[in-house]
C-alpha cells in the first residue's frame, strides 16, 4: 500500500532530468497546459500557445514568473508590453494586469509564488534589535 495521492502521478517525477519544452505539445488554434507541481507555496504550468492565441488581460493575487522555454511572445504587464524570447522571463506582481500572446508558436513555464502568511515572525531577522528573546 502506497501514501501517494492519485494526483501526484501527474506531477514531475522525482530525481529524473527532463525536457520540459517536449512535456507539452502543442495543438492548432490551443491553448495546452500541464501542471507539473502544485504545492500550497507555489504551482509549476507548462504552457504551449499556437501562434496567435494568449490570456487575455486578468490579475493574480499573486507573483508569477513566466520563463519562456520556445518561440516569442508579446507579455504585457499593466499597460507595458513586453516582447520575449527563448531565455527570458517576466515577472507579473500580484494584483497588476496581464495578458500575453503568442507572436509564433510559443511554450513558457509560469511559476505561481503563492506568499505565506505567520501569525508570529519569531525569525532573528524579525526582531528589533533591542526585542532579545525571552529564555525560560
Amino acid at each position: 500500500m502506497t501514501s501517494e495521492k492519485p494526483e501526484a502521478k501527474r506531477e514531475l517525477p522525482g530525481a529524473e532530468a527532463l525536457s520540459l519544452a517536449g512535456m507539452a505539445n502543442y495543438q492548432e488554434g490551443a491553448v495546452v497546459s500541464r501542471t507539473l507541481i502544485h504545492r500550497p507555496a507555489a504551482t509549476i504550468t507548462l504552457f504551449a500557445f499556437d501562434a496567435g492565441q494568449g490570456l487575455s488581460e486578468h490579475t493574480a493575487p499573486f507573483d508569477a514568473l513566466a520563463h519562456v522555454l520556445e518561440g516569442e511572445a508579446e507579455i504585457t504587464v499593466s499597460g507595458k508590453p513586453l516582447v520575449t524570447k527563448a531565455g527570458h522571463a517576466v515577472l507579473m506582481p500580484a494584483n497588476q494586469p496581464h495578458a500575453l500572446k503568442a507572436q509564433t508558436r510559443f511554450k513558457m513555464l509560469l511559476t505561481m509564488i503563492r506568499s505565506q502568511t505567520e501569525k508570529a515572525d519569531s525569525s532573528p531577522a524579525s526582531r528589533d534589535r533591542n526585542d532579545k528573546p525571552k529564555r525560560e
